[in-house]
Formats: C-alpha cells, structure tokens, sequence
C-alpha cells in the first residue's frame, strides 16, 4: 500500500500514514488528543469564534467609514477607506486623547475592534487567522478570547501611559495571542514546545522589524500585548497542564458581555451624535 501523505493535527506538517510518531513535532499518533484535535480542527481553528471575531472588526470598519461625513475628494483611493479620527473616537479609538479629555476608559476594550484604514485591518485579519486558531489548539477558545481581549486592553493601557494620542487596532489583542503561544512554546519545552518557541520568536522578531522601519506603527502596544499575553498565559494556563473549566468559560462570557456592550454603546453615541450635528 502506498504511503499516503497525512497532516499532524498538533504541528499543521505533513508526515507519511504509515509514520506512528510526527517526524516534526515528535507527537505520538496513539495519544487520544491526535483524533481529537483532528476532528474538532475546523470548528475550533477555522470557525465560529475567529469568524465572529473577524466579522464584527469588519462591521465596525465598515460602519466607521459610514460615520465619516466629510471625505477629501482629492484624497487617493486608499485614504477614501480611511475613517476620519473624529469617527473613529466617536467609534472608541484610545489614547491620551479619547482617555484624558473624554474619560474614555472602555475604550481600551473597544479600540481593538476599530482599524484606520484598509491596509490595517487586512493585515490584521490576516494575522488573526493564522494566529488565533494555534492558540485555541493549545489553550482551548475560550481562553483565547480572554487572552485576546484582557491582552489587547494591557496593550492599550500601556501605549497610554507611555503618552500615545490616539491609537486603534487589533494588533495589540493578535500580539497578546502571540504572547500567550511564546510562553506556551518555553514553558512546555520539548520538541514540540521548542519548535513553537522558537518560530513565534521569529514572528516577534519580525513584528518589532516592520514597526521601527515604518511610520505610525504603535510599538508599544504591540510589546504591552505581547507581556499581557505571556502573563495570562501563565495564569490562564493551556490544555496540556490545565483543562478548560467553567472559570475560564465564565471570564470568556464575561468579556463577551462587555464587548458587545462598549461596542453597542459606542455605535449608539456615534449615530446620536450625527443626527445632532
């Protein structure tokens, strides 16, 4: 019979089906987690959460961009898909700005869903969707929304004390998730725990790379994200040491109320502040 390629469900790598250990990863195929995490892979990695996650960013984006009245028709095509800042700290945008002046304290939780332009929240989706599904692999999803949305609020919380204006973005909560997977990776050690430590250590490398090299990146929400998430991760703990309990789906449910709360809230005050002016 010929040897047929198949995927580890633990490392994402191919490995021949007659192969009873992952060549890559060193993971066992007669632990009860390979069929687990093969089977539940699309519903945990590829749906419901990270696609809420995305479709609520995008709506926000979309409805940013409906509250901004005055557009500058001699803009370039990409500025036009760019929310004006007035919008966006109607919206929730954070920063010294909507904090200090307005005493804007939920928009912390709320800038993680607001994106200045169409470049941003397409290169942070796209992070979001390579990121958030490892980190649901290892710390299961309600974990990962905690970790993505207290991470994010530490990013945010760090950028403003450090004296950022105005910020938005979901890269603070996606650093956070990065976090969570850097501590993973050093905590569990292994094969497996050094494989994932060190190709996230690359992705950090890369992250604070492209933020000194181009303008307007905020750095230091991305470090206050990326130490948020390596100390929830530490206290959270992941799958391999700490199952998923009513605790962690409580404190999940519990960001999820407060989101969609901040966010309902902040789309009430932007329309009503329209229809006034």
């Amino acid at each position: 019979m010929a040897n047929k390629a198949i995927m580890c469900p633990r490392c994402n790598r191919l490995i021949g089906s007659s192969e009873k250990v992952c060549s890559w990863c060193g993971a066992s195929r007669s632990n009860p987690w390979w069929k687990i995490i093969g089977q539940t892979r699309g519903l945990l990695g590829d749906d419901w959460l990270v696609q809420d996650i995305i479709i609520v960013t995008v709506l926000f984006y979309i409805f940013s961009l409906l509250v901004t009245r005055h557009m500058d028709i001699a803009a370039s095509p990409l500025s036009l898909l760019s929310p004006s800042d007035n919008s966006l700290v109607l919206l929730g945008a954070t920063g010294t700005v909507p904090v200090d002046r307005f005493g804007n304290f939920w928009s912390f939780l709320t800038a993680n869903y607001l994106h200045a332009g169409i470049l941003h929240i397409v290169f942070n989706m796209m992070a979001l969707r390579q990121v958030a599904p490892l980190v649901i692999q290892e710390y299961g999803a309600a974990r990962m929304f905690i970790i993505y949305t207290l991470g994010g609020i530490g990013g945010f919380i760090l950028s403003y004390l450090v004296g950022i204006p105005l910020t938005v973005g979901a890269s603070a909560a996606i650093c956070a998730l990065i976090g969570s997977l850097l501590y993973y990776g050093k905590s569990r050690g292994g094969t497996y725990g050094s494989t994932v430590f060190r190709e996230v250590r690359g992705w950090v490398v890369g992250l604070f790379l492209f933020g000194f090299l181009v303008p307007g990146i905020n750095n230091w929400g991305h470090g206050g994200g990326i130490l948020s998430g390596i100390v929830l991760g530490m206290l959270l703990g992941y799958s391999d040491v700490r199952k998923e309990s009513h605790l962690h789906r409580g404190l999940a449910l519990i960001c999820a109320v407060a989101t969609v709360g901040c966010l309902a809230w902040t789309a009430v005050v932007a329309v009503v502040y329209r229809l006034l002016h």
